[in-house]
């Protein structure tokens, strides 16, 4: 690994250092928090079940944030609310819930708005980002999103988990930003595979990037 620049030191700090993989191992995700450390990313991001050592390991070197409904956003709203109560405890910095999917493309914008609420209300001072995963959704539906976000009170508007069809567009990134209240922050995530792309993500307005390429990249 050659000298970070400044440059490089900035485009890290807007990294959300992730490892979500159904078969990630405790070693991977230690290996993830010493990558985070030695780099100062934003946070690492893992699986709830890893929060609580992945927090006593850290021991606030870095930000801890995990994943609520993930991957599909269909629990119902009573385990999401019991899930992201249970990561506090166990020591998250920052929840990154995703929305019912289902439940907005059938106009249902009254549960939606209600569960990020909810979800908002079980997370007091802490991050909240919503993914609204934008690969699934219309235009309209996207710029319904950014209003009910705005609405819930969330730090952030996410595009993606990475599960699904697609990831993080540029075009995603700068219709989020241009219609989300001026509180709320937007987070790529999701292919964000070139330094180059995540510098233009940035550009475009996002000031997180859910990725663990970077890294990656960065150590050659």
């Amino acid at each position: 690994m050659g000298t970070l620049t400044a440059e490089d030191k900035k485009l890290l700090s807007y990294v959300d250092h992730t490892l979500l993989k159904t078969d990630a191992t405790w070693e991977q995700v230690r290996a993830l928090c010493d990558e985070a450390v030695l780099f100062g990313t934003a946070s690492v991001c893992v699986s709830p079940c890893y929060v609580r050592q992945a927090a006593d390991y850290l021991a606030g070197r870095v930000k801890v944030c995990t994943v609520i409904g993930f991957p599909s956003g269909c629990p119902t709203t009573a385990a999401k609310v019991y899930e992201t109560a249970d990561a506090v405890q166990n020591g998250a910095d920052e929840i990154d819930m995703v929305i019912n999917v289902g439940q907005l493309k059938a106009g249902n914008n009254e549960y939606v708005l209600d569960e990020m609420r909810q979800i908002r209300a079980a997370c007091p001072g802490k991050v909240l980002k919503v993914i609204i995963e934008a690969c699934l959704l219309t235009e309209a539906e996207k710029l319904t999103m950014c209003r009910l976000v705005t609405e819930a009170g969330a730090d952030f508007i996410k595009t993606s988990t990475g599960f699904s069809t697609g990831g993080a567009t540029f075009a995603d990134v700068k219709l989020l930003r241009e219609n989300v209240g001026p509180a709320v922050q937007v987070k790529a995530a999701g292919g964000i595979s070139t330094l180059d792309d995540a510098r233009k993500f940035i550009g475009l307005g996002a000031t997180r990037l859910g990725t663990s390429r970077i890294v990656k990249l960065l150590k050659g």
